[in-house]
């Protein structure tokens, strides 16, 4: 009997495991597959090991370069000087996008040469004219890293140079590049761009998959003989239930074409082996409730935005939501405040995905006898 019960609990753990899509092979040594659209984690190996991020690096200087751009602290016409320094990336023969002292090129023409062509010079040039200096600069980067939390990384560049202590992991990354596409989506038309000319040099984005595959809209290359070959890549995909974007990172590959095919084999999976499901859609009543001491004697619950989750794929009729909140809720209540929380589940109980319920309208508190009455009614119940 203890045979058979052990034989029917190891088929039925392989039955549930076998139910869980398998990546397939990725010949890398580390990666993660992230749906942006659920902010699920599809797939991931050593994901949270540090690595040499190479030129990934640039991610987070573009990043900060953005955030000066927003504070209006320069602008895209503005001209910026070429110090010796940034002209100096020349030596060693690294990535650049040619520019010399004599120049004063614009800040959009830097972001080009940064993110299209991976120049090290343009890292600098604008390093120095955010941050004043190179190191003020990567202090930013830090600085930034440090508030989103990212453990496993530690910037001690703008370039992506291999240095000790210059560290990343695939996780990490692509939260720099999630920040990027949410954070500053008008400025990510740039790492769609396949070539960028300056000075007469016309230079072909490294990223191959902008011309194998026109879903895919970015992001960044990286390569040093101790990170090996890596990529960022993200694509957005149209769905009968909307737009689905997915964002793969894969680093210490062992080419520019094996960086490109495993990004493709990942994103590939990811679309088929997984469906985004809409749960609720933004703005839409989750659950009505009862208020004490209000103006109004219910309010509506929802979400802040349409809530998806990610399933296997055709197991979406598997999903089930429960609402779990504060009860009793008691005026005054503001729009947006967060009194309970969305939990879906398999039919089975797996947790999928838990959602902030909020507010979705204010409700101000009763004059004095509605409360008293309510404060009555709540001492009974």
């Amino acid at each position: 009997m203890k045979r058979l019960l052990a034989s029917l609990l190891t088929a039925l753990a392989l039955t549930a495991q076998a139910q869980v899509p398998q990546p397939p092979e990725i010949a890398a040594r580390n990666y993660v597959l992230v749906d942006l659209t659920t902010h699920k984690t599809l797939a991931e190996r050593e994901a949270d090991a540090p690595q040499d991020p190479a030129s990934l690096t640039k991610l987070m200087t573009a990043y900060v370069v953005f955030g000066a751009l927003h504070d209006k602290k320069l602008t895209l016409e503005q001209t910026l000087p070429v110090s010796k320094r940034a002209w100096d990336e020349r030596k060693g023969d690294p990535s650049l996008m040619f520019i010399d002292t004599t120049m004063t090129p614009k800040v959009d023409e830097l972001l080009r040469g940064l993110i299209i062509q991976s120049g090290n010079d343009a890292a600098v040039a604008l390093a120095e004219g955010v941050g004043g200096s190179v190191e003020n600069f990567v202090q930013l980067m830090n600085r930034q890293a440090q508030a989103w939390g990212l453990k496993n990384t530690e910037f001690r560049n703008v370039t992506g140079m291999s240095e000790p202590g210059h560290k990343s992991s695939a996780r990490d990354m692509a939260t720099v590049a999630a920040h990027i596409i949410t954070d500053y989506p008008e400025h990510y038309a740039y790492y769609s761009q396949r070539d960028y000319t300056f000075n007469k040099i016309r230079q072909d984005n490294r990223n191959l998959l902008l011309r194998r595959d026109p879903t895919v809209d970015g992001m960044k290359t990286g390569f040093t003989e101790a990170a090996g070959y890596c990529l960022v890549a993200s694509a957005q995909r149209d769905f009968p239930n909307g737009k689905r974007r997915l964002l793969s990172v894969v680093m210490g590959t062992s080419s520019k074409e094996a960086r490109a095919t495993e990004s493709q084999k990942l994103l590939n999976w990811g679309y088929t082996a997984f469906d985004a499901v809409k749960v609720f859609d933004a703005g839409k009543a989750i659950a009505t409730v009862p208020v004490w001491k209000g103006e109004a004697k219910e309010v509506k619950l929802g979400a802040a935005d349409a809530v998806y989750v990610a399933v296997p794929h055709g197991d979406a009729a598997k999903l089930q939501s429960q609402v779990e909140r504060t009860d009793p809720l008691v005026a005054p209540l503001n729009k947006g405040q967060r009194v309970g929380t969305l939990r879906v589940t398999t039919t089975a109980g797996a947790p999928v995905a838990e959602v902030p319920l909020i507010v979705q309208e204010a409700v101000p508190v009763a004059g004095l006898m509605g409360r008293a009455w309510d404060s009555i009614r709540l001492w009974i119940k």
